[in-house]
């Protein structure tokens, strides 16, 4: 059974995710909820930011694993994340900030059946 995909990335996002592996490591993402960095989706170097047991793991982006915690994936399950990027200032704790650029989430709502693969009512 073929599996949907809960997180995507663009080609552009593909390419700044492969720029700070090369310059960091290993970078994971954390879809943050809002206050100081808005609501964007943030990269760290895989460990330094500290999962907690409510945080949920959706996949992996050019081989970065990408989570969101489990009250913010409780209003977006019916979307499928695309991480993109565009110019401007990422989140001020976020790797790709001195690059110019910024990662950025857009989504659409899965298809019905989408959903009926993925599980969700």
């Amino acid at each position: 059974m073929a599996t949907v995909p809960k997180v995507l990335a663009t080609d552009e996002a593909l390419a700044l995710i492969r720029l700070l592996q090369d310059k960091h490591g290993p970078v994971m993402f954390h879809q943050s909820g809002g206050c100081c960095d808005g609501s964007s989706p943030m990269c760290y170097p895989e460990g330094e930011f500290l999962l907690g047991e409510q945080d949920v793991r959706l996949g992996e982006i050019g081989g970065a694993p990408f989570y969101m915690s489990q009250a913010q994936y409780d209003y977006w399950k019916y979307t499928q994340l695309i991480i993109d990027v565009v110019p401007g200032r990422g989140g001020m704790f976020s790797l790709e900030g001195p690059e110019g650029v910024r990662f950025l989430t857009r989504s659409r709502v899965f298809t019905d059946e989408e959903r009926k693969t993925l599980g969700l009512p």
